[in-house]
């Protein structure tokens, strides 16, 4: 073999060798962003079916709370219902009929939240309907901390309402949660959640705001320090502002 077919044979080889490694590498980070673009969206969908189930309840409320009657018909199923129905409206996803192009991690955790929101609803009937009582304390902040710590249970992804001045000292921030709630109470007001990945970018964070909107300024609007019909005293908010956030964490190594 000649000098000339000898170095021709070593540039072929180097070419290959460093078509390789790039493939490689390539192949490395795809891989790796898969996981986090799927992480990402599976946080913002549970944010909004946990929301969704927050909305419904609160469009329920005065049945809930009316005193005159028994039985509300305000069933797991019924629940359920209007929960898809809306989660529809607002994202164009049938909950039950997940759409193929959704990543598997939200195919594995939409199901469960939505039965451990319908577990909450269930293990309230009793108390929804009990003739008599009016205020029943099933509200949506109620229903989302026990939603989201039903589902955390079950899971090894995270979830919890969480507020600067939580009424549930169990939706306290940590101090992740401080600081991004704190910044997004001096922010216009936005549904755009607030992501970071940390632990080596092995672990997502994503907190999605809450705002007050006119029916909730009847216990925590103005007059403030007034108690409301819950027993605590109002917080004197306005429409619009920053009422907390759901927190979510999702490590990517779990799965």
């Amino acid at each position: 073999m000649s000098k000339k077919d000898i170095l021709m044979k070593s540039r072929v080889l180097l070419f290959i060798s460093l078509s390789l490694v790039f493939f490689l590498a390539w192949s490395s980070i795809g891989w790796s962003q898969a996981p986090r673009e799927e992480a990402e969206t599976t946080a913002q969908h549970l944010a909004t079916l946990l929301n969704v189930g927050r909305l419904i309840v609160d469009r329920n409320q005065t049945l809930i709370n009316d005193p005159r009657k028994g039985d509300k018909g305000f069933t797991p199923e019924v629940f359920e219902h209007e929960v898809v129905n809306e989660f529809i409206r607002q994202t164009h996803i049938d909950l039950k009929h997940l759409p193929s192009h959704l990543p598997s991690l939200a195919k594995e955790l939409l199901p469960l939240l939505l039965q451990s929101s319908k577990e909450v609803v269930a293990d309230a009937q009793l108390v929804i309907n009990q003739r008599g009582i009016g205020y029943k304390n099933f509200i949506p902040a109620t229903f989302g901390s026990q939603a989201a710590r039903k589902f955390s249970n079950h899971s090894h992804v995270k979830i919890k309402q969480t507020g600067l001045n939580p009424r549930n000292l169990k939706n306290t921030p940590d101090a992740y949660e401080e600081t991004v709630l704190k910044r997004l109470a001096t922010q216009p007001t936005s549904n755009t959640s607030v992501t970071d990945w940390i632990d080596n970018e092995t672990t997502l964070r994503a907190v999605t705001p809450i705002y007050y909107s006119k029916d909730c300024l009847a216990c925590h609007g103005n007059p403030k320090g007034i108690l409301d019909i819950s027993g605590y005293p109002r917080e004197g908010a306005q429409e619009g502002d920053l009422a907390g956030a759901i927190s979510i964490q999702i490590p990517v190594k779990s799965r």
